[in-house]
């Protein structure tokens, strides 16, 4: 019986899994030609990754092929990249363009990296603490482990905290988010030797975060906190924009001239 329902359980998962990476796909090809050209920003533009050459991170993850085209395609269009940092601190400018990635996965530095030193970029990672402890197997394997990720930040990649254990903070209590903030901050100060202030929200949705969480976030020491959406991001938070499996050169271009920054991912709610 248990066995039966540990397979009914794995494969209604694959189903969600396959019906929103169906839906995502339709979504970006379609606003992708159906929104008009935007006029410029007033800010620049942080994109947020997650892997590049990890395809078991499904829609989060851009083949390596396709990150050096796109790090390419936006030189071509006159962007200047700059530390994510530098927008959350002063806007930027309307063509500045900066790299962030959530879940410190080891294809950041293994693939991404040597990518965007050839081209002199700065960029962030935001760590979930507990996945680079590598307690479990997958994450020995799948997440950067403390002593890369200490190699990393001399080298002058900014890290930040992505929480304790990646968990939805729009459905969790506040003195569960404290712990998780708390945990993670803690745990990065001892293993690299400082206490983040950037916090990237997991999920980084507008229903994935609510006041309470903010306020306890900012009451443990973070002061600039990171969503994953634009015009739809929880109030207060600084703006990125997804980068998704499907985005080919059409819809990365489209990404650049603001054809999602009112669209948010779709997940699977009960």
């Amino acid at each position: 019986m248990k066995q039966a329902v540990k397979k009914l359980v794995q494969s209604t998962g694959l189903r969600r899994q396959h019906l929103e990476a169906a839906r995502m796909y339709g979504e970006r090809h379609a606003l992708a030609t159906v929104t008009p050209f935007r006029r410029s920003r007033e800010r620049g533009r942080i994109l947020c990754y997650h892997s590049v050459g990890q395809p078991e991170f499904g829609v989060n993850d851009v083949e390596p092929a396709r990150f050096r085209r796109q790090i390419e395609l936006a030189l071509e269009q006159g962007y200047r990249f700059v530390a994510p940092a530098e927008i959350a601190r002063t806007g930027g400018e309307p063509m500045d363009l900066a790299i962030s990635f959530d879940d410190a996965l080891t294809s950041v530095l293994t693939q991404a990296d040597p990518i965007l030193r050839e081209h002199s970029i700065p960029y962030s990672v935001f760590v979930v603490s507990e996945w680079s402890e590598q307690k479990l197997d997958w994450q020995k394997t799948a997440v950067l482990g403390w002593s890369e990720l200490e190699r990393m930040a001399a080298d002058g990649v900014e890290l930040g905290s992505h929480s304790a254990t990646h968990r939805d903070f729009g459905e969790i209590d506040v003195e569960r988010a404290k712990e998780e903030f708390e945990l993670s901050r803690k745990t990065i100060e001892q293993r690299l030797g400082f206490a983040p202030e950037a916090f990237a929200i997991p999920f980084g949705q507008s229903q994935n975060w609510n006041e309470a969480a903010d306020q306890a976030a900012r009451a443990v020491g973070y002061s600039t906190i990171y969503a994953q959406a634009e015009e739809t991001r929880p109030p207060g938070t600084i703006p990125r924009t997804f980068v998704t499996h499907f985005d080919d050169d059409r819809i990365f271009k489209a990404m650049l001239r603001g054809a999602y920054d009112r669209w948010e991912e779709w997940t699977w709610t009960y």
